[in-house]
């Protein structure tokens, strides 16, 4: 009789790939439920047959989980549910942006400090522009006048500031190489 013949005992011992094959899961599946005590080794990759059998009938009866492991799943569950949906609002705002659809906050936050400094030096160079016309003219009326039409004047150059797409596209593309070299340095 061969070595494979023998007689089954309450000590007859098996690999992981036996056990696997007589309960009719993976050879992962038995190093699962070995690492998670539903079975015990009695050494280092192998199992008492009849004890294993016994205890993985009684894990399959008992049902899998308990009351806490249940909740513990749905929770798990919910949470990958929510990661997932995260995931895919995520890619549909980058899409968005990409697009030209949506801008981010910081990027309308830049632009508008950039038209702000240009309003803000557009009025700061107003006294240079005026001094030499106002002290040119001889009445309150005509320095008026003067004042009036430099003022229109930096408010047309100021009317000409537009929304510009492609303003924001550079920053969405600075920002995505930025994004790109960071991660190929990590």
């Amino acid at each position: 009789m061969s070595d494979r013949m023998q007689k089954i005992t309450d000590e007859s011992e098996v690999s992981t790939t036996e056990l696997a094959t007589v309960l009719g899961v993976s050879a992962r599946r038995v190093q699962q439920m070995a690492q998670d005590g539903t079975i015990p080794t009695c050494r280092k990759g192998c199992f008492r047959l009849a004890d294993s059998v016994q205890r993985y009938v009684k894990f399959l009866s008992d049902g899998p989980m308990d009351e806490e492991d249940k909740k513990l799943e749905k929770t798990r569950r919910v949470a990958e549910t929510t990661m997932k949906a995260s995931k895919a609002t995520i890619a549909k705002l980058e899409a968005e942006e990409l697009k030209g659809t949506m801008h981010r906050a910081e990027d309308v936050a830049a632009l508008t400090e950039d038209m702000v400094y240009t309003i803000r030096g557009a009025l700061n160079a107003l006294p240079g522009r005026l001094a030499v016309d106002v002290a040119a003219v001889s009445t309150p009326a005509e320095a008026s006048e003067v004042i009036r039409k430099e003022v229109s004047k930096v408010m047309r150059e100021l009317a000409g500031y537009h929304y510009d797409p492609k303003k924001y596209e550079e920053r969405v593309r600075e920002r995505r190489d930025w994004s790109e070299r960071d991660s190929d340095d990590e």
